[in-house]
């Protein structure tokens, strides 16, 4: 199954322009009013709007640890705290806020997964 989450946003244009640049993400599709964004298996869409829709988080996961420090490196200006272990949950992370406040977190998990 293939799916897009979509959230409304009042910035459209910064929406699109910290996603492509600070995450690497590109327009993978333009729609009325709709940008959607793809970076490997992960599709967003922001549609310009009245309000900023920021509910709930999104999570980017990694292939190691490294990776999530660099991310960190990147977005330490909007980060919560830096990397660290959660152990409950076998995972590497940190959180961030985008620009219009929704919930980033950054994850390697510690344990085997299947490919995704």
């Amino acid at each position: 199954m293939a799916g897009i989450v979509f959230f409304e946003t009042a910035a459209l244009d910064r929406m699109v322009e910290f996603y492509t640049e600070r995450l690497d993400a590109s327009v993978w599709l333009e729609q009325a009013g709709c940008t959607i964004l793809r970076n490997e298996n992960l599709l967003l869409g922001f549609c310009g709007g009245d309000r900023a829709e920021t509910d709930g988080t999104i999570t980017l996961f990694f292939d190691d640890r490294s990776a999530v420090d660099g991310m960190y490196d990147r977005l330490d200006d909007r980060a919560h705290g830096s990397p660290e272990l959660n152990e409950e949950y076998d995972i590497y992370q940190f959180f961030a806020d985008d620009p219009e406040g929704r919930t980033l977190e950054f994850q390697t998990f510690l344990h085997p997964i299947d490919p995704y």
